[in-house]
């Protein structure tokens, strides 16, 4: 643990990637080093976040349903890192037992789910599993028992209709004691213990230190590499450093001229060659120790002769970094996402910028629990997913871009999308690993 520590915290000492033009990143430890520091960050959303949220929501039992193959996220989030899916049925519970005594853990499940939570079934003294579960929650008589089901949000739905229906089967008259509260699995999904953030800047790290090297002359050869080689060559050095692609990368292109091209809008094919006075967009998703990281970045394709990209694209860049400024700068804990997109997008127009917003969480999901802050679609309100409010101690992927027109171009608006990882304290705002805030250019000058 202490190596797979001291790898990934040698992030912290070195400039951010999204500044330099370099791709140094920090050694990956092997996947078995990697156990014990896994286990021990969700130990400590266990221990740490559980108990404070239920007893914000106030509840003293949290019962979760899980089959195999067919797992609550929230109970996904929980295995040890050497579980892949639950095993048969398992049944958590959390019991508030007050300050003093804590949070009980227990499965009613075939086997205990590491150390965990211990097993309080056993099935050769009492086969009926159900029976078991209506047995124990019995014992402790909680007043008020939470499971997980949502309208608005899938990360707080993940009770099944048939183990719902059982579940409430086995309670009898005690099943008018269960509530669904989407603030439950939501915040203990969304919330970041300290353990998290010790080590999110290293994992961090290798995402950003990947995509310049995959948008330099190491991998692109104008006029030769398609776009897909690119994507491709992202998604084989993820395979090689053994990260969670929870995504497909991509990889597009925005140019001045050519047949069949309307600037500004990515209307080119997903193959196609890569060419000198390209714009670049890469989207890239990875992870590891089951914390996800988002990014998105920019690069230009230098014409012979040039050794900048042209000032309208720079300053396309220049704006969409003052749409995350507006953006973070709008963030208030107990705001709504659709409140904190209304304040950000008045800022961000009275900068002088067209910005287009659809920022999520981040952190054990790609897109992760929390709300919206609005859509690349639509920019108004959103019913549900963005009336769920900013609380501290969260990550944020703040995706978004810009609407610019380059006189280069002919005057065209091209689009200049950014996304990028921080977090939110409570009261300030930090970039987790830096930001870009200039563009990548292909090739790189000489060092």
């Amino acid at each position: 643990m202490k190596m797979l520590l001291a790898a990934l915290l040698l992030a912290t000492t070195q400039p951010s990637i999204a500044f330099a033009q370099d791709y140094q990143r920090p050694a990956v430890p092997p996947l078995r080093d990697r156990v014990a520091t896994h286990d021990r960050l969700v130990r400590a959303r266990l221990d740490q976040v559980v108990p404070r949220i239920m007893r914000e929501v106030g509840v003293d039992m949290w019962v979760l349903v899980a089959s195999e193959y067919n797992e609550d996220p929230v109970v996904k989030a929980m295995l040890p890192a050497t579980w892949a899916s639950a095993r048969r049925r398992m049944v958590l519970i959390f019991f508030d037992r007050g300050p003093q005594q804590g949070v009980e853990r227990l499965a009613i499940a075939r086997y205990p789910v590491g150390d965990l939570f211990p097993s309080l079934w056993n099935p050769e003294q009492q086969p009926e599993q159900w029976a078991r579960v209506a047995q124990v929650i019995a014992e402790r008589n909680p007043k008020r028992i939470a499971v997980n089901i949502s309208r608005d949000f899938a990360l707080a739905d993940g009770l099944a209709t048939g183990e719902h229906r059982q579940l409430l089967a086995a309670l009898g008259p005690m099943a008018s004691r269960i509530e669904s509260h989407d603030r439950l699995a939501l915040g203990v999904l969304e919330t970041r213990t300290p353990e998290d953030m010790d080590v999110y800047q290293g994992i961090m790290r290798v995402a950003h230190s990947l995509i310049p090297e995959g948008l330099s002359e190491k991998v692109i050869t104008p006029g030769v590499t398609t776009t897909q080689d690119v994507v491709w060559w992202y998604r084989e050095r993820l395979a090689d450093l053994r990260q969670d692609a929870w995504c497909q990368p991509s990889v597009t292109v925005q140019r001045a001229t050519g047949p069949g091209i309307v600037p500004g809008r990515q209307t080119l094919p997903d193959n196609v060659v890569i060419m000198p006075g390209d714009l670049l967009h890469v989207d890239f998703c990875a992870g590891m120790l089951g914390l996800k990281t988002d990014t998105q970045q920019l690069a230009y394709v230098l014409r012979p002769g040039e050794t900048d990209a042209p000032a309208g694209l720079k300053a396309g860049m220049a704006a969409a970094n003052k749409v995350q400024d507006a953006l973070v700068a709008s963030f208030r804990t107990g705001l709504t996402g659709n409140e904190v997109l209304a304040a950000a997008r008045q800022r961000a127009i009275a900068a002088g910028t067209n910005p287009i917003i659809y920022t999520h969480s981040i952190g054990l999901h790609g897109h992760g629990a929390g709300p919206w802050i609005g859509s690349w679609e639509n920019q108004n309100p959103i019913a549900g997913r963005g009336d769920y409010r900013i609380y501290p101690d969260t990550a944020w992927s703040i995706e978004l871009a810009a609407l610019a027109n380059v006189p280069e171009w002919g005057g065209a608006q091209v689009r200049f999308p950014l996304e990028v990882d921080g977090f939110w304290n409570g009261s300030s705002w930090r970039w987790i690993d830096g930001r870009q805030t200039q563009l990548m250019l292909i090739p790189r000058a000489p060092k």
